[in-house]
């Protein structure tokens, strides 16, 4: 069985939740329906999920179902529906991005005043892929180009931002399923970013900055 996968039987023991619980939380949006992945085994049919995130995941809605209803964590982290406007100092002043990722934004689609949740997700993307130190100015316009173009038709997926190099040209892609994912010898993968693992990153950095 893939190694990135974890059965469900072995979710529920690591975890300490109940059958019950996952089923409610699936239920109420806070997993993925497309985390459920249905596998054949030598039982039958068996119910497996994406390891690292649905750990990930778990261990967020343990830390938080005390103080927020189900709903309340529904929205907390379901972010790419979030309304929310930030300002752009704060988001820069409180370093959650760099003013290279901003000024790169900001040259392609005007100043901001304020940030819009969907826009913070897109800098902070782009910040993420210029701290590879893989991609420069011109790919990081392309890589903001591509997610307002592409990633409001994907973002009820789970999301890869994926960035090619071959021969000094560049590719970006956004890429649903990537856990298998190949290139020729001549490609280079220059940023690969799971999209749901940098949502929560950037929700943790605006929860302890206090939006």
């Amino acid at each position: 069985m893939d190694e990135g996968l974890i059965s469900k039987k072995d979710l529920l023991e690591q975890t300490g939740i109940t059958y019950g619980q996952l089923y409610r939380w699936k239920r109420k949006k806070l997993i993925p329906d497309d985390w459920f992945v249905r596998k054949s085994t030598f039982t039958g049919q068996e119910t497996f999920f994406p390891r690292d995130k649905m750990l990930e995941r778990i261990n967020r809605i343990k830390e938080l179902k005390d103080t927020l209803s189900l709903d309340e964590l529904a929205n907390a982290l379901s972010p790419k529906k979030k309304d929310i406007n930030l300002s752009r100092e704060d988001f820069i002043e409180r370093n959650i991005v760099s003013s290279n990722a901003v000024a790169i934004y900001e040259e392609h689609f005007g100043e901001l005043d304020t940030i819009s949740f969907k826009s913070s997700l897109y800098i902070y993307l782009l910040d993420q892929s210029l701290e590879t130190g893989e991609v420069g100015w011109e790919e990081g316009r392309q890589i903001i180009q591509t997610l307002h173009d592409h990633f409001p038709k994907l973002e009820e997926k789970s999301t890869s931002l994926i960035v090619l190099r071959k021969m000094g040209v560049v590719t970006v892609l956004l890429v649903t399923n990537s856990d298998d994912f190949y290139v020729d010898e001549k490609t280079k993968v220059a940023v690969l970013l799971d999209i749901d693992t940098e949502l929560d990153k950037l929700l943790n950095s605006l929860v302890t900055g206090g939006f």
